[in-house]
């Protein structure tokens, strides 16, 4: 199960990589496009809002993949006692006393 969800991290970061690189890449030939002419600002400005749209979401999704790395990892190192461990150590003095 590990290796599946680290082989599915790692294939969501490679894709959020890649469409981050198209859109910078699109987003850099738009801005060439509209640095001609005010009148061109007009005819694609929708789409470069579209472009950092997608930027935007881009880093939505690279949050949301830390969150779950971070939640990974800090389950492996977690040394906190549940409420049922303390309650059971609780219990545990409780009857010697």
């Amino acid at each position: 199960m590990r290796l599946k969800l680290d082989a599915l991290l790692k294939q969501a970061l490679d894709n959020i990589k890649n469409d981050r690189q198209v859109t910078e890449n699109l987003l850099e030939e738009l801005h060439q496009y509209m640095s001609v002419s005010r009148e061109r600002y007009s005819d694609s400005g929708a789409i470069a809002a579209k472009f950092v749209e997608t930027l935007q979401r881009s880093n939505e999704q690279l949050v949301k993949l830390a969150t779950l790395v971070h939640k990974k990892e800090s389950e492996k190192t977690d040394t906190s006692l549940s409420d049922e461990d303390k309650e059971e150590l609780f219990q545990i003095i409780k009857e010697e006393n």
